[in-house]
């Protein structure tokens, strides 16, 4: 078995392309080794900013011989087809195989050198590689079909053990020769195989492996730090794009001017981070130091001082340009910010971003007022966005309205008080959106904003409330607990959903340009998080009045949007563990917009299933709905969805053969209840001992269940079926169901409709698989 090297050298590979590169490249080798029967034992990729390699082992040195067989016509077939097929394959007549009475040419292709195979397998590669974008150059470039590379490629090594693998693209010949790193070995290097690549590159101050360059950076700039006395602020991204654009990465510690520090700690780290591609460090307290790190691919002489020297004028430059943005915002009050809003259009449909505001605004009154948003969670205190906390007032608490609530409060908060936060904070959360600073850095929207209204001296929570009023923005993210930011977050969320719902802009398949999604998982993420109870129509008729004029009129986006929740919430509690068929067999109800509550019943049914009473009573309930649908018995009390509807509980028949005397079966239910109160049996027989002791099951455990689910005790209500457990089961051990008497197979027949109506007051257990 012998090992083969590829090295595509070019000029700077972005950073952000390496990983992805390694990738597709392995992926086209594969393919093309797979062409002609081969497959290496391993498949080692590596990426710098110079070259892309590939490293492939235990591959033989010929393919194995290999026969090919094409299908052909039948023997029978016309003339004209027999030698259309010959002449396709280049065989004779006599030369084709027939099997039941169809010709097949078989074709025995004797193995190949695999130098062979590699050698035409290198240019397609070449040519077929995915960059996301590429480039053409030089004088071939006039035309279309000039090769297309990332940057222009320079060298091809391809050796198979120590024999190079002459192969030619666009005018580049493969060989042996690389180069060393730029500056410290410019000259050329011959590579004897796949086995001395990496260390002969070693030696010329090239880390072909980008994981031990990553490490190297790791630990060079947490020493770096810690020697300064700083802990290194850890970025796994920036981590990765130092390491794709260094060959032979030195981390070094730099200083820059503390004024600086004036501005938000996240500005300075983005400045650092986007434009420089520097690491930040924080001081033994925590607080953001005045000190980088950079990552030169040099070893300088004078041990980096003038490379850090130049970087740290470059990063004062920007920090200068923060610093000017931060300064000249904060002297225009957010209020004013706000008024230019109207000059930014949020969809041709919906106006502007200050009509969303609006909108948002009376959205988060309304969610307060009544009662939604309403907790004893604690309210920050003068002195900055996330200082102190006081206490709130019990959410029926509704004093009358202060527009104007102290900062400097120690008691309760009235309801008032909460709502005027509320709304006083949705008029600012956009304001930013117009600022200096946002305009450079789109990314600090909402946290600029709260350092502005917190600097300006608004109440700490319509701070806080500006700068979290986007989250949850993605899997994992912080989801907000205080009240005023819940308010503000979910009142913008729903407004965004409500408003392109009502114009029909849904997301269609993988297409959500308006992440709506996104914005749907927030809102259940809050929901859930802060056990808020409201219905969905409620909500989306309180955005309608805030939008006001024909939105009032709109009842189509409302069906949408709740299907829309529905499916959002079986995403989410899929991907929790939850499972999808009981999931399903609670939103089969119908008629549920509390999600909380929801939510609460599919926990609660999860939990049930999974007990031998629940695992008994879904087999005795299948059992009786087979039946019952058999016999085509319609329920007392259908479900909005599932296999109790008419569709699947034919009648024709059976209501051409009611009489007086020959009753439907579905008649039996509304039979009057026995003396013994055992439920809606006929009084023309005595039932046996079993159907008589699951009408007192029943008799028991409906009103319980009922009673449990009214105090929202869903884990009571599956108590209360478990109770039928025992005497479903005894029932059809002992009970012939259809019995030859008419009364009695009705009755029967009855009974068990009240068993599936019983349950089905729970979920629909027709939904839960097993």
């Amino acid at each position: 078995m012998t090992d083969f090297l590829l090295e595509l050298r070019s000029e700077e590979i972005p950073a952000r392309m390496q990983d992805r590169a390694r990738e597709d490249l392995a992926k086209l080798f594969a393919a093309e080794l797979a062409k002609a029967g081969l497959v290496a034992s391993e498949l080692v990729t590596y990426a710098t900013p110079r070259r892309l390699t590939l490293i492939a082992r235990g591959l033989p040195t010929e393919t194995a011989a290999v026969s090919e067989e094409t299908k052909g016509p039948k023997a029978s077939a016309p003339p004209q087809a027999l030698e259309g097929f010959l002449r396709k394959t280049g065989l004779t007549r006599e030369q084709l195989v027939e099997r039941d009475g169809v010709l097949f040419a078989v074709i025995d292709k004797p193995g190949r050198a695999t130098a062979h195979v590699l050698a035409e397998a290198i240019p397609a590669i070449i040519r077929a590689f995915p960059w996301p974008k590429a480039m053409r150059w030089g004088a071939a470039s006039t035309t279309m079909e000039s090769l297309r590379w990332v940057r222009p490629l320079q060298g091809i090594v391809a050796l198979f053990g120590d024999d190079v693998v002459p192969c030619e693209v666009a005018g580049i010949v493969s060989g042996a020769a690389t180069v060393g790193h730029r500056f410290h070995h410019p000259g050329i290097i011959t590579i004897g195989n796949a086995d001395d690549y990496v260390e002969k590159l070693r030696a010329c101050h090239v880390i072909v492996d980008q994981a031990e360059r990553r490490q190297i950076i790791a630990l060079g700039a947490t020493m770096a730090a810690r020697k300064a006395g700083l802990e290194l602020v850890q970025d796994e991204g920036l981590l990765t794009e130092n390491a794709g654009l260094t060959e032979f990465p030195v981390p070094l510690l730099g200083r820059f001017d503390a004024a600086f520090l004036d501005v938000p700690p996240e500005v300075i780290q983005l400045t650092a981070r986007v434009n420089q591609k520097y690491f930040v460090c924080r001081d033994a307290d925590g607080a953001l130091a005045n000190a980088f790190v950079c990552t030169a691919n040099i070893d300088a002489s004078d041990g980096g001082a003038a490379i850090i020297e130049g970087n740290r004028k470059v990063l004062a430059a920007r920090l200068s340009d923060a610093k000017f943005f931060y300064d000249t915002d904060l002297k225009v009050p957010l209020e004013e910010q706000a008024r230019k809003l109207d000059r930014i259009v949020f969809h041709e449909k919906l106006g502007t971003v200050a009509d969303k505001v609006d909108r948002v605004a009376k959205l988060a009154r309304w969610l307060v007022e009544e009662g939604i948003v309403a907790s004893s969670a604690p309210l920050p205190l003068a002195g900055g966005a996330g200082g102190g906390h006081v206490p709130l007032a019990n959410a029926s608490d509704a004093d009358s309205p202060s527009p104007n609530p102290s900062r400097e409060r120690e008691g309760e908060l009235s309801r008032a008080d909460l709502a005027s936060l509320a709304e006083r904070a949705a008029r600012l959360c956009k304001a930013d959106l117009v600022t200096g600073m946002v305009g450079e850095f789109p990314e600090l929207q909402g946290l600029m904003g709260g350092y502005y209204a917190a600097a300006q001296g608004e109440d700490p929570a319509v701070a806080a409330a500006i700068r979290d009023h986007y989250k949850p923005v993605g899997q994992g993210d912080d989801v907000p607990t205080d009240p005023v930011t819940v308010a503000v977050s979910l009142a913008d969320k729903l407004d965004t959903l409500a408003a392109f719902f009502a114009i029909d802009e849904r997301p269609t398949g993988s297409k959500d340009p308006f992440a709506l999604r996104r914005a749907a998982l927030g809102v259940l993420a809050i929901q859930t998080s802060s056990h808020l109870r409201y219905d969905i129509q409620a909500a989306y008729e309180a955005w309608g009045r805030a939008a006001g004029k024909e939105w009032l009129s709109i009842a189509t986006g409302l069906e949408h949007l709740r299907y829309f929740f529905a499916d959002r919430l079986k995403v989410q509690q899929r991907e929790a563990g939850v499972r999808h068929d009981l999931i399903d067999a609670v939103f089969a109800l119908g008629g549920e917009d509390d999600l909380v509550r929801l939510l609460a019943r599919v926990h609660a049914l999860q939990a049930f299933i999974g007990t031998a009473d629940g695992a008994n009573l879904l087999a005795g309930y299948k059992r009786a709905a087979n039946i019952l649908k058999k016999e085509g018995f319609a329920p007392s009390s259908p479900l909005p969805s599932g296999e109790g509807q008419g569709a699947s509980a034919p009648r024709g028949e059976g209501d051409a053969q009611r009489t007086p005397d020959h009753p439907h079966p579905s008649d039996a239910s509304r039979l009057p209840p026995s003396p013994e109160g055992r439920g809606d049996l006929s009084l023309s027989y005595t039932p046996e001992p079993a159907e008589a002791a699951l009408a007192n099951a029943l008799d028991s455990a409906e009103p319980a269940a009922a009673a449990a689910i009214g105090a929202e005790d869903f884990a009571g209500a599956m108590a209360a079926l478990a109770t039928l457990r025992a005497p479903i089961d005894q029932f059809f051990e002992s009970v012939i169901v259809n019995d030859a008497h008419d009364d009695k197979r009705a009755a029967r027949l009855a009974l068990l409709d009240r068993v599936r109506a019983a349950v089905h007051n729970v979920a629909d257990f027709s939904k839960i698989e097993g």
